[in-house]
């Protein structure tokens, strides 16, 4: 199967080549797309060298898929000649994530939502991906009403400059920053821009997103999100109201059930999810599970995810084979 991979030289393209060897995706052909300024390079994907090709050239190899992992404005102006030329883009920009006439999709969570006409398919936020990994059985069994989320997020989320600015920071090093102010022994709580009601672009994705994705306009989400000078992974505290009641202990059988999710919840033996744990596997992890005992029919947990991983590449990965598995692509 050909694939492209656009933006392949980034940090999150990087991870996609690696997530394809991992999961064995059947590539016999990648076609590793970037900006002009990187056409002619070379990657290496599974022991051979790929030379660096235009958006253009690619288009005109007619690969089976494009996963697209290279900024919105690259999304907007090139998925639809992917599209148009037959090849179905699974886009992890935030660029068609909340456009009605396109999927959003967490393949565990709604992969049904998908059929064979679909040709740009969006992947969605990071934070977003890893809650809703863990809301989808709870909000079978128990019927949500309110979510509460504050997140951690790592500065892998926001890209090479951002590590760079960490790394340099660390070591008293003056450079290009990626915030507007220090990252390294400090916390931002600002991710993307604000908007007009107060909250930044980043918050009222996991509040748009989560209902799409869930497909129930009627669950409240609220979100808070934060920058964390950690690489690894997003962490989340997150409040749930349900409308029934709950055993804490069924909660935790229920989410140890759950495909992609682990449990790590044993407050006796100070067990639960860290970001230094998450990093490059593809699972959620969980734990903190543990009765609000403020109002009825709330529970609080913590929830944690690699953001390269499931919260960007594994994610696009499995859209991809679930693609292949229907005979899609």
């Amino acid at each position: 199967m050909k694939v492209a991979v656009v933006g392949a030289t980034g940090l999150v393209g990087s991870k996609m080549l690696q997530v394809l060897t991992e999961r064995n995706f059947p590539v016999t052909e990648l076609i590793p797309v970037a900006s002009e300024k990187s056409v002619g390079k070379e990657v290496t994907f599974k022991g051979k060298t790929w030379k660096v090709v235009s958006a253009d050239t690619a288009i005109s190899m007619k690969p089976n898929v494009a996963i697209f992992s290279a900024g919105g404005g690259t999304s907007l102006e090139w998925a639809p000649k992917f599209a148009a030329a037959g090849i179905t883009v699974i886009d992890n920009s935030s660029a068609w994530r909340m456009d009605p006439t396109k999927k959003l999709v967490v393949p565990e969570v709604n992969g049904d939502a998908i059929t064979q006409e679909d040709k740009i398919i969006a992947n969605p936020n990071c934070s977003t991906i890893q809650m809703v990994l863990v809301l989808k059985p709870l909000h079978e069994k128990y019927k949500i009403k309110r979510v509460v989320v504050s997140t951690y997020q790592s500065v892998t989320g926001t890209g090479v400059k951002a590590v760079t600015q960490l790394m340099n920071e660390r070591q008293g090093i003056t450079g290009e920053m990626a915030y507007a102010y220090p990252i390294d022994l400090n916390v931002i709580p600002q991710i993307d821009v604000f908007l007009d009601n107060g909250y930044t672009k980043e918050e009222m994705k996991m509040v748009n997103e989560t209902k799409k994705i869930m497909r129930d306009e009627s669950i409240k989400v609220t979100a808070t999100t934060v920058r964390i000078p950690v690489m690894g992974g997003h962490s989340e505290s997150v409040n749930i109201e349900f409308e029934n009641d709950y055993d804490v202990n069924e909660v935790r059988t229920l989410l140890s059930q759950t495909p992609g999710v682990i449990v790590v919840d044993d407050p006796s033996k100070a067990q639960y999810p860290m970001p230094k744990d998450a990093h490059d596997k593809d699972e959620v992890f969980v734990g903190r599970i543990r009765r609000d005992e403020t109002q009825p029919n709330t529970v609080n947990m913590w929830i944690v995810a690699d953001n390269l991983r499931k919260g960007a590449a594994t994610n696009a990965v499995q859209i991809a084979e679930y693609l292949q598995q229907k005979n899609w692509l």
